[in-house]
């Protein structure tokens, strides 16, 4: 063999390895596909976990979908449709939410909201039911996905409501309430507010612990993480980060706190413990939200300036390997294989 080839076919041998290893690291709860919102090309992308690639795009139809969920069988994705501008920003205000078959790779319906509300953060919850925040509203938007009607509404007492975190049974919501700085507690069964705890001059994302005890926001004039009680609903404790955090996760397991540092290009592990950052992950420019694979042990990060994802290895605490995705990749979800 010459050595004009040695090179090349080792190059593609060890990707032919790592593909296989990645397939072998995939447990059954982790079956499924990666999707993304590519807010630049206003499309939902579909990226197989296994050979780390973004294998099909679907244009939304609307002006840009932030955020995205897939319903519990992995058939169908949701996207709303926020607009053309940032939060509490001047520009278009979207008023729908995009339907899409993941294996036709097609929208198949839209659900309207009958004005502009700059609908954003999509979630199911444990009772089937698909809760939106609605931000020129100041609500969170209940759709039956069975009829992809919307069956009533929850009040935020607050503008702004952009990010959405559900506690296990469902029965409470958080809301981060970027330019208030506040977050806002709601009785989801009874579709009220019960409380508006103020924690920031600014604040962005939201994420509950696994045992729904804590909720977590970031300040975005300071390099802190709230930590806020959900029973006593205070602030229990600022976890300093390395610069502003954005979206934020935890594992399963209840150990870590996944944070995303825009500022930083980093991404930094807080124990859930001492809630203290123990670990920092360099990643490529602007780190956006977080996924945590269903089985632990991979994580997801959407890099918005170099239109990648990052996966990360949980057990090694480095990134595996970069994922090309769309301009302005932003909102992940998982669409599991049944």
């Amino acid at each position: 063999m010459s050595r004009a080839w040695i090179l090349p076919v080792a190059v593609c041998l060890a990707a032919m390895t790592y593909s296989a290893q990645q397939a072998d690291r995939l447990t059954p709860a982790a079956a499924g596909l990666l999707i993304v919102a590519n807010k630049g090309d206003h499309t939902l992308g579909i990226v197989d976990p296994v050979s780390g690639r973004q294998v099909a795009t679907v244009p939304e139809g609307g002006v840009t979908g932030h955020e995205l969920t897939a319903s519990s069988d992995g058939k169908t994705a949701y996207v709303p449709i926020y607009g053309d501008s940032g939060v509490g920003q001047p520009g278009s205000d979207g008023r729908n939410m995009v339907v899409i078959d993941l294996a036709a790779r097609k929208v198949v319906g839209h659900v309207d909201f009958g004005h502009g509300v700059r609908p954003h953060c999509p979630l199911f919850g444990p009772d089937g039911l698909l809760y939106v925040t609605t931000e020129l509203d100041n609500t969170v938007s209940v759709i039956d996905p069975r009829t992809m009607k919307i069956v009533g509404s929850a009040p935020t007492g607050q503008p702004e409501s952009h990010m959405l975190a559900i506690s296990r049974d469902g029965r409470l919501g958080y809301t981060a309430n970027v330019g208030p700085g506040t977050v806002s507690v709601l009785d989801l069964q009874a579709r009220k507010t019960l409380a508006v705890i103020a924690v920031a001059p600014h604040v962005q994302r939201i994420s509950l612990s696994p045992d729904d005890s804590l909720v977590f926001t970031s300040d975005t004039t300071q390099p802190r993480l709230a930590a806020i009680d959900t029973a006593s609903r205070t602030v229990k404790q600022w976890i300093p980060l390395p610069a502003e955090g954005y979206g934020s996760a935890s594992t399963g397991d209840g150990r870590w706190l996944l944070i995303a540092v825009p500022r930083a290009n980093q991404v930094a592990a807080i124990d859930l413990h001492t809630l203290k950052v123990v670990h920092t992950i360099g990643v490529p420019p602007a780190p956006q939200e977080v996924l945590i694979r269903p089985d632990g042990r991979v994580a997801y990060v959407s890099c918005d300036s170099s239109h990648q994802v990052a996966e990360l290895d949980l057990a090694a605490w480095k990134v595996n390997r970069l994922i090309d995705a769309g301009r302005g990749v932003d909102g992940l979800a998982w669409a599991a294989s049944q």
